[in-house]
């Protein structure tokens, strides 16, 4: 059985329309591409022809997670998220105590992490640092440049 992924209704939307395209656009293309490729002659020594079957295969490797993760999509209701601990969803000011900078971030599920957007996967590990953690907790947590300590300051919604 595949992992819940637990999405906001926006980001449920997002997948979906990405899992439409890949089927209903990139697809057929790949298709026509390979049929194009084909038409050429000898496959033995037809470079086209075997990039586009390697395209169709991470193609269809794509559509075949997103699936698996639309099929079990679990919307978040906002309104039900808790601002006592840490949990998905949460917007969690964090203070670097060693650098005395601020950071603001979300926590979503792993297929809507953007850090351009300051959204990081519940599975980074930062926030398997402070997921169930309070406002004042204090953690530690292993990065790639070492330990890092971070104050929780304020967690939204």
């Amino acid at each position: 059985m595949s992992e819940v992924s637990y999405l906001t209704e926006e980001g449920l939307n997002k997948l979906k329309k990405e899992l439409s395209k890949l089927v209903n656009v990139d697809r057929p293309n790949i298709s026509k591409q390979i049929a194009e490729a084909r038409d050429k002659g000898d496959l033995s020594e037809n470079a086209e022809y075997d990039a586009a079957k390697e395209a169709q295969g991470l193609l269809e490797m794509k559509i075949s997670r997103l699936q698996a993760v639309v099929r079990n999509a679990r919307i978040i209701d906002p309104s039900q998220i808790d601002t006592e601990t840490v949990q998905i969803l949460n917007i969690v000011t964090l203070k670097n105590l060693k650098t005395n900078a601020e950071m603001v971030y979300t926590i979503v599920s792993e297929s809507e992490a953007n850090l351009k957007e300051k959204k990081i996967s519940v599975n980074t590990p930062i926030a398997q640092g402070i997921l169930g953690k309070k406002v004042d907790d204090v953690v530690d947590i292993q990065v790639p440049s070492g330990i890092v300590s971070l104050k929780i300051i304020n967690i939204a919604i």
